[in-house]
């Protein structure tokens, strides 16, 4: 298998685990436009508690971990203190920009431990990925707690009154779209480079957050989206695999988000929205109170 290939399915599980995530809370009628302070977040304590342990294992945990606590705190501004949604997520940015450089500065580097084991050429976050995708998709469309979710982020006021816990489910959504931003982190500082460095994301939380709305919120287009950016971010990287010499790497670093840029303005027009049903929750954002 190609190290491109290998590279580019990689860099998509990343964007694949934080943007399903935070596809469930959206599903619930909650925005976490602060993904990226979460996958940052998760990643340095993955790094430090693997790098500290010798255990990838811990270093896992200590991602998820950090990660569902986060999503509970933005749950308990959004959901108990019926805050401003964009508000408490921007917060869990500007925080994680601070706070993960102080945390990881004095460990800045390699993390000096055996490459992450791969499974038939591929890091197993790629597999698990992939079986994610299935069991969010089952969840949400062929269960009753999908029912509840979907009904909680379309008229909560509604599944309240059908005896659905609003808050309680809620919650459920955020701390599980926290637990896989931490995954997402950890997945990128222990397999797909594992150096630590100041803002090591680079605006990966962001790409994921946009490939939320690109997927129409359905998981099959997520998965979909997820290998098309992590195919454009790796080529973005490596342009000299197609066409070599021309522009600067520079120049194609932005083309992620430029393509990001483009994709969202296509979709938010009403022409796209008449003809493809954009499938917006409509309580996506809203502050719901008993």
């Amino acid at each position: 298998m190609s190290e491109l290939l290998v590279r580019s399915l990689e860099a998509s599980t990343v964007f694949l685990l934080a943007a399903l995530g935070e596809l469930v809370n959206q599903r619930s009628g909650i925005l976490n436009v602060g993904l990226e302070g979460l996958m940052l977040f998760g990643g340095t304590a993955a790094f430090l508690m693997a790098q500290s342990t010798g255990s990838y294992a811990a270093g896992l945990a200590g991602g998820i971990a950090v990660g569902s606590l986060l999503g509970w705190v933005h749950g308990l501004f959004s959901v108990r203190l019926r805050g401003d949604q964009v508000v408490s997520g921007m917060g869990l940015w500007i925080l994680s920009f601070g706070l993960t450089t102080y945390l990881g500065s004095p460990r800045t580097g390699p993390l000096g431990l055996p490459r992450f084991p791969a499974l038939l050429g591929l890091s197993p976050f790629v597999y698990f990925g992939i079986l994610l995708v299935v069991a969010v998709w089952f969840v949400l469309s062929r269960t009753s707690l999908g029912l509840a979710i979907r009904s909680v982020g379309e008229s909560p006021a509604a599944a309240a009154a059908s005896g659905v816990n609003v808050a309680g489910i809620r919650y459920l959504c955020v701390v599980f779209g926290g637990a896989l931003a931490g995954l997402a982190g950890a997945a990128y500082t222990l397999s797909y480079n594992p150096v630590w460095n100041y803002n090591f994301l680079m605006g990966w939380g962001f790409v994921s957050l946009a490939l939320v709305f690109f997927s129409m919120w359905n998981p099959w287009v997520l998965l979909g989206g997820s290998v098309l950016f992590g195919a454009m971010w790796q080529l973005s990287l490596s342009p000299e695999y197609v066409l070599p010499g021309v522009l600067s790497r520079y120049v194609w670093r932005t083309v992620p988000f430029a393509v990001t840029i483009a994709i969202l303005t296509v979709i938010s027009t009403p022409w796209f929205r008449t003809r493809w049903g954009l499938a917006k929750p409509q309580a996506l954002g809203v502050p719901y109170g008993d």
